[in-house]
C-alpha cells in the first residue's frame, strides 16, 4: 500500500509530465511545418541539451561525484548506457520515424500501445494479476485515444507498412523505458538517470545528425522561444516528471496515465491552431480522463516492481 499523498504526488508528476510532453509534441510539428525544422536535428539537440541541463542542475544541488557515481559501478554503467540507447533515444526516434513516414494520428495510436505491452510482460513474469480494473482503464484508454486522434473515422489511419513498423516499435521502446528505469531508480536520483540517458543518446545522434549542421541565420526569435519551450517544459520537465512518478506510482498506472499526452496535444492544437474539434474527440477526452480519476481514487496502490 502506498500512502495517500505518495500517490498523490505521483499522479501529480506524471499528469503534468503528460501535459508537458502533449503540448511540447504540438509545438514541436508547428517547428516542422511552419519553420522547417529538420525532425532528426530537432531530436538531437533536445536529448544534448536538455540532458545537459538536467545533470548542471544535480551537479549544484548535490555535486560532481553524485552525477558520476553511475558510472562508478559496472553493472549500472551498462544499465544507464542500454537505457539511453534503447529507452530514452528509441523512444524519441521511433516516434518521430513513424509521424516522417506516416502521420501523428497513427503513431501515437501505436506509441499508446504501451499500457498494453507493460501489462502482458507484468503477467507473463507474474509480477502482478489482471484485474476488472485493470481491463476496464486498459479499454478505456485505448477507446478514448483511438476516438480522441481519428474522431471515430479509420480513413486518416492507412499509411505504409514502415510507418506502423516504426509506431509499434515506438510502443515497445516506451514500455521498456517505463520497465527499465526502475532498477536504476532504486539506486540513483530520477536527475541523474534521465540526464545521463538523454546525453548519451544526444551524442550517440549527433554522430548521424550533428546538432551545428543547421542554416541558424534563418533563425527567427520565434524560432528560438519555441525551441526552448521544446527542450524545456517538452523534453526535460516531461520525461524527467514522467520517470520521477515511477517512484510512487506502478509501471502500468505510470503508462495508463500517460495517455494525458495526446489528449493535450489534440487540445493544444484546437485552441492555439484552430484545429476542428468532433463530437467523438470529446468522447475520447472523456474516457481519458476517466482512466485518471478511476486511477486517482483507487485506494489500493499496485506498486508490483517496487
Amino acid at each position: 500500500m502506498l500512502k495517500g499523498h505518495t500517490k498523490n504526488k505521483g499522479l501529480l508528476l506524471v499528469i503534468i509530465g503528460a501535459i508537458f510532453w502533449g503540448v511540447g509534441g504540438t509545438v514541436s510539428q508547428k517547428l516542422f511545418q511552419d519553420y522547417s525544422i529538420l525532425v532528426n536535428w530537432l531530436v538531437t539537440v533536445r536529448l544534448l541539451i536538455a540532458g545537459i541541463l538536467l545533470l548542471t542542475i544535480q551537479c549544484v544541488r548535490k555535486g560532481y561525484f553524485h552525477i558520476i557515481s553511475i558510472w562508478r559501478n559496472k553493472k549500472t554503467a551498462v544499465q544507464i548506457i542500454i537505457f539511453g540507447l534503447l529507452g530514452m533515444l528509441a523512444v524519441q526516434y521511433t516516434y518521430m520515424a513513424s509521424i516522417n513516414h506516416g502521420n501523428a494520428a497513427v503513431a501515437t495510436l501505436l506509441q499508446y500501445l504501451a499500457p498494453v505491452m507493460i501489462i502482458v510482460y507484468l503477467l507473463l513474469r507474474k509480477l502482478t494479476i489482471f484485474t476488472k480494473q485493470d481491463l476496464m482503464t486498459l479499454t478505456l484508454a485505448l477507446l478514448g485515444t483511438f476516438l480522441l486522434l481519428t474522431n471515430g473515422s479509420i480513413s486518416g489511419l492507412s499509411v505504409p507498412v514502415i510507418s506502423i513498423f516504426w509506431g509499434i516499435l515506438s510502443g515497445v521502446a516506451l514500455a521498456f523505458y517505463t520497465l527499465y528505469a526502475i532498477p536504476l531508480l532504486k539506486e540513483f536520483d530520477s536527475l541523474v538517470v534521465v540526464g545521463w540517458a538523454m546525453a548519451i543518446g544526444g551524442v550517440t545522434l549527433s554522430f548521424i545528425h550533428p546538432p551545428w549542421q543547421a542554416d541558424f541565420s534563418n533563425f527567427t526569435a520565434e524560432i528560438y522561444m519555441y525551441l526552448i519551450f521544446v527542450i524545456i517544459f517538452g523534453t526535460m520537465f516531461a520525461f524527467w516528471f514522467y520517470i520521477e512518478s515511477l517512484q510512487y506510482l506502478s509501471p502500468k498506472e505510470t503508462s495508463l496515465i500517460g495517455n494525458l499526452e495526446p489528449l493535450s496535444a489534440v487540445l493544444t492544437m484546437v485552441v492555439w491552431l484552430g484545429e476542428p474539434f468532433g463530437f467523438l474527440q470529446w468522447l475520447g477526452m472523456a474516457c481519458i480522463i476517466g482512466v485518471t480519476l478511476l486511477l486517482a481514487f483507487n485506494k489500493k496502490a499496485s506498486y508490483e516492481n517496487n
